[in-house]
Protein backbone atom coordinates (compact mmCIF):
# COMPACT_ATOMS: atom_id res chain seq x y z
CA UNK A 1 0.00 0.00 0.00
CA UNK A 2 1.52 3.65 -0.89
CA UNK A 3 0.92 5.79 1.71
CA UNK A 4 0.96 9.01 -0.33
CA UNK A 5 -1.55 7.99 -2.09
CA UNK A 6 -3.92 7.09 0.86
CA UNK A 7 -3.60 10.61 1.27
CA UNK A 8 -5.28 11.10 -2.04
CA UNK A 9 -9.25 12.39 -2.33
CA UNK A 10 -10.80 10.78 -5.09
CA UNK A 11 -13.95 11.35 -7.04
CA UNK A 12 -16.05 9.24 -9.76
CA UNK A 13 -18.49 10.57 -11.24
CA UNK A 14 -20.25 7.36 -13.53
CA UNK A 15 -24.03 7.02 -14.09
CA UNK A 16 -23.12 2.99 -14.72
CA UNK A 17 -23.33 0.72 -11.61
CA UNK A 18 -20.94 -1.41 -12.96
CA UNK A 19 -18.38 0.63 -14.13
CA UNK A 20 -18.58 2.44 -10.55
CA UNK A 21 -18.08 -1.18 -8.82
CA UNK A 22 -15.16 -2.34 -11.27
CA UNK A 23 -13.22 1.89 -10.60
CA UNK A 24 -14.11 1.17 -6.71
CA UNK A 25 -12.30 -2.26 -6.91
CA UNK A 26 -9.09 -0.95 -8.95
CA UNK A 27 -8.86 1.87 -6.43
CA UNK A 28 -9.41 -0.42 -3.49
CA UNK A 29 -6.43 -2.53 -4.90
CA UNK A 30 -4.34 0.68 -4.82
CA UNK A 31 -4.93 1.13 -1.23
CA UNK A 32 -8.04 4.02 -1.66
CA UNK A 33 -10.96 2.25 0.28
CA UNK A 34 -13.13 5.51 0.12
CA UNK A 35 -13.84 7.28 -2.51
CA UNK A 36 -16.06 9.87 -3.31
CA UNK A 37 -19.35 8.16 -5.67
CA UNK A 38 -21.76 11.10 -7.80
CA UNK A 39 -23.93 9.53 -10.41
CA UNK A 40 -25.12 12.81 -12.16
CA UNK A 41 -22.50 16.10 -13.30
CA UNK A 42 -25.05 18.38 -10.76
CA UNK A 43 -24.12 15.92 -7.68
CA UNK A 44 -20.19 16.20 -9.02
CA UNK A 45 -20.15 20.09 -9.25
CA UNK A 46 -21.73 20.32 -5.81
CA UNK A 47 -19.34 17.46 -4.69
CA UNK A 48 -16.81 19.48 -5.74
CA UNK A 49 -17.31 22.76 -4.38
CA UNK A 50 -17.75 20.69 -0.52
CA UNK A 51 -14.96 18.07 -0.89
CA UNK A 52 -12.09 19.83 -3.05
CA UNK A 53 -11.08 16.11 -4.00
CA UNK A 54 -7.09 15.85 -5.68
CA UNK A 55 -8.49 13.70 -8.37
CA UNK A 56 -11.78 13.51 -10.50
CA UNK A 57 -12.67 10.51 -12.83
CA UNK A 58 -15.41 11.81 -14.76
CA UNK A 59 -17.63 10.19 -17.27
CA UNK A 60 -17.87 12.52 -20.73
CA UNK A 61 -21.58 11.34 -20.56
CA UNK A 62 -23.87 11.97 -18.00
CA UNK A 63 -27.30 11.96 -17.77
CA UNK A 64 -27.75 16.33 -16.82
CA UNK A 65 -25.33 17.71 -18.04
CA UNK A 66 -21.83 15.76 -19.54
CA UNK A 67 -18.80 15.77 -18.17
CA UNK A 68 -16.96 18.05 -20.38
CA UNK A 69 -19.23 21.16 -18.86
CA UNK A 70 -18.43 19.91 -15.12
CA UNK A 71 -14.69 19.93 -16.16
CA UNK A 72 -15.11 23.49 -17.17
CA UNK A 73 -17.33 24.33 -14.06
CA UNK A 74 -14.72 22.85 -11.65
CA UNK A 75 -11.81 24.74 -13.26
CA UNK A 76 -13.98 28.11 -12.70
CA UNK A 77 -14.51 26.81 -8.58
CA UNK A 78 -10.64 26.61 -8.01
CA UNK A 79 -9.11 29.14 -6.67
CA UNK A 80 -5.56 30.08 -7.42
CA UNK A 81 -3.01 27.49 -6.90
CA UNK A 82 -5.57 25.03 -6.08
CA UNK A 83 -5.70 22.09 -9.06
CA UNK A 84 -7.51 18.56 -9.21
CA UNK A 85 -6.34 16.42 -12.00
CA UNK A 86 -9.29 15.34 -14.51
CA UNK A 87 -9.25 12.05 -16.16
CA UNK A 88 -12.34 11.63 -18.64
CA UNK A 89 -13.85 8.53 -18.96
CA UNK A 90 -14.96 8.11 -22.12
CA UNK A 91 -15.92 5.51 -24.78
CA UNK A 92 -15.05 7.94 -27.30
CA UNK A 93 -12.11 7.50 -29.25
CA UNK A 94 -12.42 10.46 -31.80
CA UNK A 95 -9.12 12.95 -32.12
CA UNK A 96 -11.82 16.05 -31.84
CA UNK A 97 -13.40 14.07 -28.78
CA UNK A 98 -10.35 13.68 -27.02
CA UNK A 99 -8.87 17.25 -28.02
CA UNK A 100 -12.65 18.84 -26.65
CA UNK A 101 -11.97 16.92 -22.87
CA UNK A 102 -8.62 18.93 -23.17
CA UNK A 103 -9.75 21.99 -23.95
CA UNK A 104 -12.69 22.03 -21.36
CA UNK A 105 -9.78 21.31 -18.47
CA UNK A 106 -9.37 17.68 -18.57
CA UNK A 107 -5.54 16.49 -17.72
CA UNK A 108 -5.77 12.58 -18.89
CA UNK A 109 -8.73 10.23 -20.47
CA UNK A 110 -9.02 6.21 -20.18
CA UNK A 111 -10.69 5.17 -22.61
CA UNK A 112 -13.96 2.29 -22.34
CA UNK A 113 -13.93 -0.59 -20.97
CA UNK A 114 -11.15 0.44 -18.28
CA UNK A 115 -8.15 -1.55 -18.58
CA UNK A 116 -7.15 -2.09 -14.80
CA UNK A 117 -2.95 -1.44 -15.83
CA UNK A 118 -3.76 1.50 -17.56
CA UNK A 119 -6.29 2.71 -14.49
CA UNK A 120 -3.88 2.40 -11.79
CA UNK A 121 -0.60 3.65 -14.48
CA UNK A 122 -2.61 7.32 -15.19
CA UNK A 123 -3.59 7.50 -11.81
CA UNK A 124 -0.04 6.91 -10.40
CA UNK A 125 1.00 9.42 -12.83
CA UNK A 126 -1.54 12.19 -11.64
CA UNK A 127 -0.26 11.45 -8.29
CA UNK A 128 3.31 12.35 -9.06
CA UNK A 129 1.58 15.93 -10.42
CA UNK A 130 -0.54 16.37 -7.21
CA UNK A 131 2.17 15.81 -5.12
CA UNK A 132 4.73 17.96 -7.11
CA UNK A 133 2.09 20.99 -7.53
CA UNK A 134 1.70 20.62 -3.46
CA UNK A 135 5.20 20.92 -3.04
CA UNK A 136 5.59 23.74 -5.51
CA UNK A 137 3.24 25.49 -3.60
CA UNK A 138 4.87 24.83 -0.51
CA UNK A 139 7.96 26.15 -1.68
CA UNK A 140 6.13 29.11 -3.36
CA UNK A 141 4.51 29.91 0.60
CA UNK A 142 7.91 29.65 1.97
CA UNK A 143 9.49 32.25 -0.50
CA UNK A 144 6.98 34.46 0.19
CA UNK A 145 7.36 34.58 3.75
CA UNK A 146 11.17 34.50 3.22
CA UNK A 147 10.56 37.33 0.52
CA UNK A 148 8.56 39.58 3.04
CA UNK A 149 11.33 38.83 5.78
CA UNK A 150 14.02 40.29 3.56
CA UNK A 151 11.91 43.15 2.74
CA UNK A 152 11.17 43.76 6.65
CA UNK A 153 14.77 43.76 7.42
CA UNK A 154 16.09 46.03 4.17
CA UNK A 155 13.41 48.43 5.39
CA UNK A 156 14.09 48.44 9.67
CA UNK A 157 16.53 50.02 10.96
CA UNK A 158 18.81 46.53 13.32
CA UNK A 159 19.26 48.71 16.09
CA UNK A 160 15.90 50.14 16.77
CA UNK A 161 13.50 48.04 15.25
CA UNK A 162 11.71 50.91 13.48
CA UNK A 163 11.73 52.29 9.92
CA UNK A 164 15.35 52.85 8.38
CA UNK A 165 16.21 55.46 5.82
CA UNK A 166 15.29 53.62 2.89
CA UNK A 167 11.98 53.29 4.09
CA UNK A 168 11.64 57.03 4.99
CA UNK A 169 12.47 57.82 1.58
CA UNK A 170 9.56 55.38 -0.37
CA UNK A 171 7.45 56.50 2.30
CA UNK A 172 7.61 60.27 2.29
CA UNK A 173 7.07 59.95 -1.90
CA UNK A 174 4.63 57.76 -1.39
CA UNK A 175 3.13 60.13 1.07
CA UNK A 176 3.73 63.48 -0.58
CA UNK A 177 1.87 62.29 -3.69
CA UNK A 178 -1.03 61.25 -1.57
CA UNK A 179 -1.75 64.79 0.53
CA UNK A 180 -0.91 66.30 -2.86
CA UNK A 181 -3.76 65.06 -4.18
CA UNK A 182 -6.44 65.00 -1.67
CA UNK A 183 -4.97 68.67 -1.10
CA UNK A 184 -4.28 67.83 2.51
CA UNK A 185 -1.08 68.89 4.64
CA UNK A 186 1.88 67.04 5.77
CA UNK A 187 4.23 67.26 8.23
CA UNK A 188 7.83 66.42 9.05
CA UNK A 189 9.56 66.47 12.85
CA UNK A 190 13.05 66.31 12.93
CA UNK A 191 14.25 65.44 16.21
CA UNK A 192 18.03 65.27 17.60
CA UNK A 193 19.19 63.70 20.80
CA UNK A 194 20.85 66.37 22.83
CA UNK A 195 24.61 66.34 23.47
CA UNK A 196 24.83 62.35 22.37
CA UNK A 197 28.28 62.24 21.16
CA UNK A 198 28.99 63.45 24.92
CA UNK A 199 26.43 60.48 26.24
CA UNK A 200 28.45 57.91 24.67
CA UNK A 201 31.95 59.16 25.34
CA UNK A 202 30.65 59.52 28.78
CA UNK A 203 28.67 56.31 29.38
CA UNK A 204 29.63 54.21 26.29
CA UNK A 205 28.19 52.66 23.79
CA UNK A 206 26.68 49.54 24.81
CA UNK A 207 24.75 52.64 27.08
CA UNK A 208 24.36 54.49 23.88
CA UNK A 209 22.39 51.95 22.29
CA UNK A 210 20.25 51.46 24.73
CA UNK A 211 19.18 55.45 24.48
CA UNK A 212 18.42 55.16 21.11
CA UNK A 213 16.30 51.86 20.89
CA UNK A 214 14.64 53.29 24.18
CA UNK A 215 13.91 56.96 21.72
CA UNK A 216 12.68 55.19 19.14
CA UNK A 217 10.01 53.12 21.08
CA UNK A 218 8.97 56.32 22.71
CA UNK A 219 8.71 58.16 19.32
CA UNK A 220 6.44 55.06 17.59
CA UNK A 221 4.30 54.92 20.56
CA UNK A 222 3.56 58.43 19.76
CA UNK A 223 2.39 58.19 16.31
CA UNK A 224 0.71 55.24 15.81
CA UNK A 225 -1.98 55.85 13.00
CA UNK A 226 -0.99 54.74 9.73
CA UNK A 227 -0.29 57.91 7.51
CA UNK A 228 2.26 58.53 10.37
CA UNK A 229 6.02 56.84 9.82
CA UNK A 230 8.10 57.09 12.49
CA UNK A 231 11.94 56.41 11.32
CA UNK A 232 15.41 56.40 11.85
CA UNK A 233 17.10 59.15 9.79
CA UNK A 234 20.76 58.81 10.60
CA UNK A 235 23.08 58.25 13.93
CA UNK A 236 20.69 60.37 16.76
CA UNK A 237 18.57 61.80 14.49
CA UNK A 238 15.05 60.49 14.31
CA UNK A 239 11.87 61.48 11.74
CA UNK A 240 8.07 62.02 11.96
CA UNK A 241 6.31 61.53 8.74
CA UNK A 242 2.53 62.96 9.95
CA UNK A 243 -0.14 62.83 6.86
CA UNK A 244 -3.05 65.05 6.84
CA UNK A 245 -1.75 67.13 10.02
CA UNK A 246 -1.24 70.72 10.00
CA UNK A 247 1.87 72.80 11.54
CA UNK A 248 -0.83 73.11 14.99
CA UNK A 249 -0.64 69.34 14.97
CA UNK A 250 2.56 68.64 14.14
CA UNK A 251 3.58 70.94 16.66
CA UNK A 252 1.65 69.39 19.52
CA UNK A 253 3.27 66.00 18.67
CA UNK A 254 6.55 67.16 18.44
CA UNK A 255 6.07 68.61 21.92
CA UNK A 256 4.49 65.21 23.35
CA UNK A 257 7.22 63.05 21.69
CA UNK A 258 9.77 66.07 22.87
CA UNK A 259 8.15 65.78 26.85
CA UNK A 260 7.90 61.64 26.33
CA UNK A 261 11.88 61.48 26.00
CA UNK A 262 12.09 63.46 29.12
CA UNK A 263 9.96 60.98 31.06
CA UNK A 264 12.72 58.04 30.21
CA UNK A 265 14.37 59.62 32.97
CA UNK A 266 17.67 58.27 31.20
CA UNK A 267 20.56 60.12 33.11
CA UNK A 268 22.84 62.86 30.70
CA UNK A 269 25.19 65.22 32.96
CA UNK A 270 25.40 67.33 29.56
CA UNK A 271 21.91 68.66 29.42
CA UNK A 272 19.79 71.28 31.45
CA UNK A 273 17.72 68.79 33.26
CA UNK A 274 20.66 66.01 33.64
CA UNK A 275 18.30 63.79 31.57
CA UNK A 276 18.55 62.68 28.41
CA UNK A 277 16.34 65.31 25.82
CA UNK A 278 15.84 66.21 22.43
CA UNK A 279 15.18 69.22 19.58
CA UNK A 280 12.78 69.02 17.40
CA UNK A 281 12.26 70.96 14.30
CA UNK A 282 9.21 71.06 12.45
CA UNK A 283 7.43 71.95 9.04
CA UNK A 284 4.42 71.78 7.23
CA UNK A 285 3.03 72.05 3.65
CA UNK A 286 0.16 71.89 1.55
CA UNK A 287 2.11 69.86 -1.10
CA UNK A 288 2.09 70.64 -5.00
CA UNK A 289 3.67 69.84 -8.14
CA UNK A 290 6.63 72.61 -6.93
CA UNK A 291 7.76 70.58 -3.47
CA UNK A 292 10.58 68.37 -3.52
CA UNK A 293 11.23 66.15 -0.74
CA UNK A 294 15.08 67.32 -0.97
CA UNK A 295 13.68 70.60 0.41
CA UNK A 296 11.31 69.36 2.52
CA UNK A 297 13.41 67.35 4.49
CA UNK A 298 16.07 70.71 4.15
CA UNK A 299 13.61 72.82 5.73
CA UNK A 300 12.79 70.28 8.82
CA UNK A 301 16.36 70.24 9.21
CA UNK A 302 17.17 74.26 9.42
CA UNK A 303 14.21 74.53 11.96
CA UNK A 304 16.01 71.52 14.19
CA UNK A 305 19.57 73.49 13.53
CA UNK A 306 16.95 76.86 15.13
CA UNK A 307 16.28 74.27 18.38
CA UNK A 308 19.70 73.35 18.86
CA UNK A 309 20.83 76.88 18.33
CA UNK A 310 18.16 78.28 20.33
CA UNK A 311 19.42 76.14 23.71
CA UNK A 312 18.28 72.67 22.87
CA UNK A 313 15.18 70.30 24.66
CA UNK A 314 12.87 72.46 22.58
CA UNK A 315 10.70 72.80 19.40
CA UNK A 316 10.66 75.23 16.88
CA UNK A 317 8.37 75.76 13.34
CA UNK A 318 10.17 76.02 10.48
CA UNK A 319 8.67 77.35 6.76
CA UNK A 320 9.54 75.39 3.61
CA UNK A 321 12.17 76.66 1.91
CA UNK A 322 13.39 79.04 4.79
CA UNK A 323 17.38 77.97 5.55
Amino acid sequence: MNSEIDTLKIMVVEDSNVTLKVLSNYLASMGITAPLLVETGNQAVDAFKRERPDIVLLDARLPDIDGFDVAKKIREIEHDGEWAAIIFLTALTKDEDLARGIAAGGDDYLTKPVSETVFHAKVRAMQRLILMQRKLVMVTQELDVANAELKRLSTTDALTGIANRRALDDFLVRELRRCMRMQKPLSLVMLDIDYFKLFNDKYGHHAGDDCLRLVAAQIARAAPRATDLCARYGGEEFMLVLGETDQDGAMWMAERVRQMIGELKIQHYATDSKHVAASCGVVSVIPDVKLTVELLVKSADAALYQAKRGGRDRVVAGEYGKF
